[in-house]
């Protein structure tokens, strides 16, 4: 028996095209009654459609009608059911970041790739790093500094020059952004269990804004991050082309 699909796609013009060729070729359900969901577009739709079908437990497998689609398989209209059953699955974890502004207003979110945080002014940001209650590194002088997970790591994280985590690590990679002072600290590796929290240094005078996943909190004083294992985001890619031999290949373009 065939898998029941849903079809979600962004707003760009390929992908709403994409949309209608399927839908005329496929049958197709609602979300909460899909076995598998199909996401049409870039890697930002691709996070997109996880957060906001977390609470289904239900695969994604994406089609790149974007740009880079580091998440997606590439588009085929034909054939859509064999490539779903010989797909191969990828569990994602995200992390969790709670952000306390300086009213001490609070806001929570998830973040597939990475939280990050960023100097909102144009003086840099002063970062205070505690990992586990312990203090790692007094101040960090910078236009920034990120947390990112194994699925992340080729996105921000790679460009502002930190490592590619294999996908199925307990690690993540905390790495500055533009490190002024110490001027050679490159980041660090940590545990997937630890938690880190970020304090900012005079935050009146050196504004940082927190991002997770493009959800924005500015004028912060604190932000904890952790990973958040209860939450397990299936992806379905095909065979050969998962995310494990695209971290790798990314290694050696």
């Amino acid at each position: 028996m065939s898998p029941k699909l849903a079809m979600l796609a962004s707003s760009a013009p390929d992908a709403q095209e994409a949309l209608a060729a399927l839908g005329r070729r496929y049958a197709h359900v609602p979300p909460e009654e899909a076995d598998v969901i199909i996401a049409l577009g870039g890697d930002g739709f691709m996070l997109t459609t996880l957060h906001a079908t977390q609470h289904l437990d239900t695969p994604v497998y994406g089609m790149n009608r974007g740009t880079v689609g580091f998440l997606m398989n590439a588009w085929q209209i034909d054939g859509l059911i064999e490539r779903l059953d010989a797909a191969e699955m990828a569990v994602l974890n995200p992390l969790r970041m709670r952000a306390t502004r300086i009213d001490g207003t609070v806001s929570e979110a998830l973040a597939i790739n990475e939280v990050s945080l960023l100097r909102q002014g144009a003086q840099a940001a002063k970062l205070r790093i505690i990992v586990d209650g312990k203090q790692r590194l007094d101040e960090l002088v910078c236009d920034g500094a990120m947390l990112s997970t194994p699925a992340g790591s080729t996105a921000y994280n790679y460009s502002a020059h930190g490592p590619i985590l294999p996908i199925g690590s307990d690690v993540l990679a905390l790495t500055p952004v533009a490190a002024f002072r110490p001027r050679r600290w490159r980041g660090a590796l940590l545990p997937k269990a630890s938690t880190v929290r970020f304090e900012v240094v005079n935050p009146e005078r050196r504004p940082v804004m927190a991002d997770a996943d493009s959800r924005s909190v500015r004028n912060v004083v604190r932000v904890d991050i952790s990973s958040a294992r209860e939450i397990a985001h299936k992806l379905l890619f095909d065979p050969g082309h998962g995310l494990e031999e695209r971290l790798i290949r990314e290694q050696f373009v």
